[in-house]
């Protein structure tokens, strides 16, 4: 599967080096920014699966970077900060965070911190016919796909496809695999008519998102969705 994304917001570049390599050790990518104002140009070209984040940033308060993010997206967010105060720690979940980290802390302690709130989200995400990539959440229930707060017009092949890439990222599926997934023994047609339902979910995509490119095509075997195909 692909690893997962995390963006450090932080504005003390040692901890953030710091945080950092303790995520990569742990199969984490991971992106640092400094500045708070960095933030949301990246998180639409670039959308993390968490974001911690400090609340004392040069640009913009992590507080009103937070209140943005939130407002077009559902990222899993982790607050950090300096104040360790329970009115403080209390705001701070009562903003919506999904957790609030205190400084000083062990770097251990915050990457099983951000484990638990990915493990948390995977499990709901599955309890609740929901599945989440990014900015892209599918209602599985009401086969309703979002983009940030934009709804997508899909076709059901076109549903059916990307409800599966999303399920598991990174997997190199063969045309063979996405028909026998999608539609079954109802299928008529040539394999390659999969190509043409997998280029125009391709375009409706990156209309929402014309930075990121999504939708990989494996030569010669098929197709893969996400960072790229599984080693």
């Amino acid at each position: 599967m692909s690893k997962p994304r995390i963006l450090i917001v932080e504005d003390d570049v040692k901890i953030a080096s710091i945080l950092k390599d303790y995520l990569e050790q742990d199969n984490f990518r991971v992106a640092v920014l400094n500045r708070g104002d960095e933030v949301m140009p990246t998180i639409r070209t670039n959308p993390p699966d968490a974001i911690l984040l400090d609340i004392l940033l040069p640009g913009e308060d992590g507080r009103v970077v937070f209140k943005k993010v939130r407002a077009v997206s559902n990222f899993h967010i982790l607050m950090i900060t300096a104040k360790i105060k329970y009115e403080d720690c209390l705001a701070g979940l009562e903003m919506g965070a999904d957790d609030y980290i205190c400084k000083p802390f062990l770097p251990r302690e915050v990457v099983a911190r951000v484990k638990a709130v990915l493990r948390r989200a995977n499990l709901n995400s599955i309890n609740s016919g929901m599945l989440v990539f990014g900015p892209i959440t599918i209602n599985v229930a009401q086969r309703r796909v979002s983009i940030y707060e934009s709804e997508l017009q899909l076709t059901p092949a076109e549903f059916g496809l990307l409800k599966l890439f999303i399920s598991r990222p990174g997997h190199v599926f063969t045309r063979n695999d996405l028909i026998a997934s999608v539609w079954g023994d109802s299928f008529i047609g040539y394999d390659r008519t999969i190509d043409s339902h997998i280029c125009n979910l391709r375009k409706k995509i990156s209309d929402q998102l014309p930075a990121k490119d999504l939708i990989h095509t494996v030569y010669s075997i098929g197709y893969s969705f996400g960072a790229g195909p599984e080693s």
